[in-house]
């Protein structure tokens, strides 16, 4: 499959990409497994990979993630052929996840970021989501004060809605939305956020694609899915993330991964042409 932009940013990675998230929250695997499930990833082809200051145990272990992305890519000497994108406005206190999209705070989550990231300046940075506490064009307003600065290259959003992206396109260029989608939970497909993205040259990066990282196992039970990937010869994880390609050349899933097998599984999702009537029998799963 041909590889897909990022936005307008003219920069094209592997369709699939992965998140990095369930390498460092809780129940994550010890650092040598983690690193096995990024080296997978990478030899699998994966050239793009999510992550956020807040997957992490809690707030004393903020950049986890980040760390532990920046090790796997020296090890395999591909910091300059992989691109990293990560995400401030968030907190962990306790473990717990609160919203915190002050300007004062997003920069600093900023600064914190480069250093666990080790670079100049962090190729796409999005917020996280936004705060009820704080008016939008403030959090978006910083973003756009710190690409003026050089500190990110590209603005993307998380969690929103089309109202919020439009808002937030009024004040700086946004190249990418990162929402909460899968079979069971598929609204941005048919709600008009998705076809914002597309008429304005947005990349859609779906998040939890086959469930989220606690209910995964969904997909395996379902019996469409299962029924489905006899027919195609493939997991129906896999085909799953085969069904998020088929929604738009402005989608790039990125799957996460705790384990090696199922990080060289969800790139095989290039390989399998789902047929539109079975497109459409997934569509049907969740609506």
């Amino acid at each position: 499959m041909t590889p897909r932009e990022i936005g307008r940013t003219g920069l094209r990675v592997f369709p699939v990409g992965l998140g990095g998230m369930p390498l460092s929250v809780t129940g994550r695997p010890d650092e040598e497994r983690a690193l096995e499930v990024l080296k997978t990833a990478l030899a699998a082809g994966v050239t793009f990979i999510d992550t956020a200051d807040v997957y992490c145990a809690d707030d004393r272990d903020i950049g986890h993630n980040e760390r532990l992305i920046r090790k796997a890519l020296e090890r395999a000497g591909a910091a300059k052929s992989v691109t990293v994108a990560t995400k401030g406005g968030l907190r962990r206190p306790a473990g717990e996840w609160t919203r915190d999209a002050r300007p004062q705070s997003l920069r600093e989550a900023c600064e914190k970021s480069l250093a666990a990231l080790g670079c100049e300046a962090i190729f796409l940075y999005q917020l996280h989501a936004p705060d009820p506490k704080v008016p939008l064009e403030d959090s978006i307003g910083e973003f756009s004060r710190l690409k003026e600065e050089g500190k990110i290259l590209h603005v993307g959003l998380s969690n929103v809605n089309a109202a919020e992206l439009r808002r937030a396109q009024k004040i700086v260029r946004v190249e990418s939305v990162q929402n909460r989608c899968n079979p069971f939970d598929s609204a941005d497909y048919f709600d008009g956020i998705l076809q914002a993205c597309e008429d304005s040259g947005v990349s859609y990066l779906p998040y939890s694609t086959v469930g989220g990282f606690r209910s995964q196992g969904r997909v395996g039970d379902q019996p469409l899915l299962n029924e489905l990937s006899k027919k195609y010869g493939a997991s129906p994880y896999a085909l799953t993330v085969a069904w998020h390609l088929s929604k738009s050349e402005r989608v790039i899933p990125i799957p996460g991964a705790s384990r090696p097998e199922s990080a060289a599984d969800s790139p095989t999702a290039v390989t399998i042409r789902l047929e539109a009537e079975d497109i459409l029998k997934i569509d049907g799963i969740g609506r």
